[in-house]
């Protein structure tokens, strides 16, 4: 169930931040949100990450799509049995949907997020992917150590 809500309240966040970008900041205007650190602009890409391949958004869709089914898929084997693991899965497949729904229906995605500490403009969705690969990538550290610590404990 855990998996369900996640994925659910993820990509309900990205499409409520979406579409209050478009009702109340045009196109190019920005917003200061925290003097120095973040502000709003938006932005519409066509493309993918960092604005590469510009105008071929659609093609990610099959792509998160089949995202989706894999992480559907290693959820009914059992593979994700952690908390970890099914949170981070969770919120990937969340933002690719987040981001597959904006492609499906406008050809292109709306990206807002600017953080001065970077050159690049996300939105929501990219912000849960992100925090889904640290999530999982988390996960396997973590199981990497207890592992260890299992066969040093199993050797004294």
């Amino acid at each position: 169930m855990r998996f369900y809500i996640v994925f659910f309240i993820a990509i309900l966040l990205d499409q409520v931040s979406k579409i209050w970008v478009r009702l109340h900041l045009p196109t190019g205007d920005s917003l200061e949100i925290w003097t120095g650190i973040l502000h709003f602009t938006h932005y519409e890409n066509s493309g993918a990450a960092s604005s590469m391949f510009q105008g071929y958004g659609r093609l990610f869709v099959p792509v998160a799509i089949l995202a989706v089914v894999f992480v559907l898929y290693f959820r009914r084997k059992g593979h994700l049995n952690r908390w970890l693991l099914d949170v981070g899965a969770a919120l990937f497949a969340g933002g690719a949907i987040g981001n597959a729904i904006d492609r499906v229906l406008f050809n292109q995605v709306t990206d807002f997020i600017v953080f001065q500490s970077s050159n690049g403009i996300m939105n929501v969705a990219d912000l849960v992917l992100n925090l889904a690969i640290l999530l999982l990538g988390l996960d396997q550290l973590l199981k990497y150590w207890r592992n260890r610590r299992t066969r040093y404990y199993h050797k004294i």
